[in-house]
């Protein structure tokens, strides 16, 4: 969340001389975590043109050609009368970034680009949106743009909610964007010039809050005003105050912008790690790959903040790795929110190495970890299951760790495809139960816009972070990272 506080931490990409690399043997596999472009990554080469090509086809089928919005999901055969509906911020920025990935990697010519950024941003532009703050609601219909009021699967009443991280990932799109097309500069710079994360800044907490509903929702809110003469919005409850989360992009967002005071970096807090087998390591939220490394995509935060991502993000890694092969023995890893193979979608990841007390679990069953309590006036003991069940693996988790673990990655999404059949004509599908062989046959645009932007970054020299942090993202953010240390494990 903001990079301003947060009780543990961790880290991402290590291309860098200061990264840390380490080795490590897990079920009898070397797996090298920090250390990218090896002879054998090289070589994959082919490979990864190819699940870029796939993964490319289901935003091809996902996008409506008339407002250029894609659907947030699609089921696996990619027929497009099974779009969903509906769409989000982060769902467009997805499609916009993965169609730049796209042109760099001649999947489709320049001309075609332009075209697709030019009818996305326009419709964009034209949405509806909170008109003080110019950040926009959650969800829109793909085919229309209008704001959805009624949820299209069962006509449920939709309350407008204005999220900070998925504002946050349409607002990179848009930086990316202008950096990487210049005819469409002016249109993205247009939509960025009129979002102010400022409005989710909690000066008291010196926090950004989750969100914000635009009318009161069932349940109430913090009803509270952004600056005297705006009118009141209901807030979450709650702030976005766990460093090694999505929600950092927000912070890093308006800290660049100047939109947010320093203070916003400068919380005392405590500064902690969790133990997790023979490593020490910053804690996500839920102990998810995505969380963890998805703004590692954009930023390279291990290169710019050497002690303190640049340890973390490999350990992260390696940890997710070794819960799969080893601790669980799925023979498979990768545990991320994703579609969930029996139905509808779950937050699935490493319990231990979240913060959040209900658990993110990697199995079907939901087994958790309790780390026990060493407080002297209530101790309780720990308690580790003694197996786990139907763990499930989503592909896009192998693709965040391409940086840290290539080759790793590239044989666990190897074998995904030719052992367990996860891999359909979008590339691989969304997510697979490994001991039953279920598979979600879905694609999701966040969960394939991961993939291209990761795709993008490996076969392109690291062109998604490069087109996103040029100018004050760099000039800002870069010397904030390059002061923070992590207590973690080298």
């Amino acid at each position: 969340m903001p990079l301003t506080t947060s009780a543990p931490r961790r880290s991402r990409t290590v291309r860098t001389a200061t990264a840390v690399a380490t080795a490590v043997t897990v079920a009898g596999l070397v797996l090298s975590t920090g250390a990218v472009a090896t002879a054998h990554g090289r070589s994959d080469r082919a490979t990864l043109t190819e699940y870029a090509r796939d993964t490319w086809a289901s935003f091809d089928a996902m996008v409506d050609p008339a407002t250029g919005l894609p659907a947030d999901n699609i089921a696996g055969d990619l027929d497009t009368s099974t779009r969903s509906g509906y769409t989000s911020p982060t769902n467009i920025g997805a499609y916009l970034w993965s169609t730049v990935v796209a042109r760099d990697l001649g999947i489709i010519t320049r001309g075609d680009a332009r075209q697709r950024l030019a009818t996305t941003l326009d419709s964009v532009a034209a949405l509806e949106r909170h008109e003080a703050s110019g950040m926009f609601c959650n969800w829109y219909d793909e085919a229309t743009g209008e704001l959805l009021t009624t949820w299209p699967a069962d006509g449920s009443t939709v309350h407008p909610f204005a999220s900070t991280v998925d504002n946050a990932w349409l607002a990179t799109a848009m930086v990316l964007v202008a950096n990487a097309e210049p005819r469409r500069r002016r249109s993205a710079e247009a939509i960025t010039a009129t979002m102010d994360f400022g409005f989710y800044y909690d000066p008291a907490a010196r926090l950004l809050r989750g969100g914000f509903w635009v009318e009161e929702p069932p349940g109430g809110g913090v009803l509270d005003s952004y600056r005297e003469g705006i009118a009141d919005v209901w807030y979450t409850g709650h702030h976005d105050g766990t460093l090694n989360t999505e929600p950092r992009m927000a912070s890093y967002l308006a800290i660049a912008w100047g939109q947010v005071p320093a203070e916003h970096l400068g919380v005392q807090v405590f500064e902690g790690a969790y133990r997790y087998r023979d490593m020490q390591i910053v804690p996500s939220w839920g102990g998810s790959m995505f969380e963890a490394l998805m703004v590692d995509l954009f930023v390279p935060e291990a290169e710019w903040g050497p002690e303190s991502w640049g340890r973390n993000h490999p350990l992260y890694v390696r940890a997710q790795i070794e819960h799969g092969m080893g601790e669980a023995g799925y023979g498979y890893w990768g545990f991320s929110p994703a579609s969930d193979p029996a139905g509808g979608y779950r937050e699935y990841g490493v319990d231990a190495l979240g913060m959040d007390p209900a658990g993110y679990t990697s199995d079907q069953e939901r087994t958790s970890v309790d780390p026990g309590w060493d407080d002297p006036a209530c101790p309780r003991e720990p308690s580790v299951p003694a197996g786990y069940g139907d763990g499930v693996v989503t592909p896009h988790a192998s693709f965040l760790a391409l940086p840290y673990a290539h080759d790793a990655a590239m044989d666990n999404l190897a074998a995904l495809r030719s052992e367990l059949g996860a891999y359909g004509p979008g590339g691989f599908y969304d997510a697979v139960a490994v001991g039953s062989g279920t598979v979600a046959e879905t694609y999701l645009a966040l969960d394939q816009g991961m993939v291209m932007a990761a795709l993008g970054n490996e076969l392109r020299q690291d062109s998604v972070q490069r087109c996103t942090v040029r100018g004050a993202i760099r000039q800002v953010i870069e010397p904030l990272l390059a002061i923070e240390e992590f207590s973690v494990s080298r």
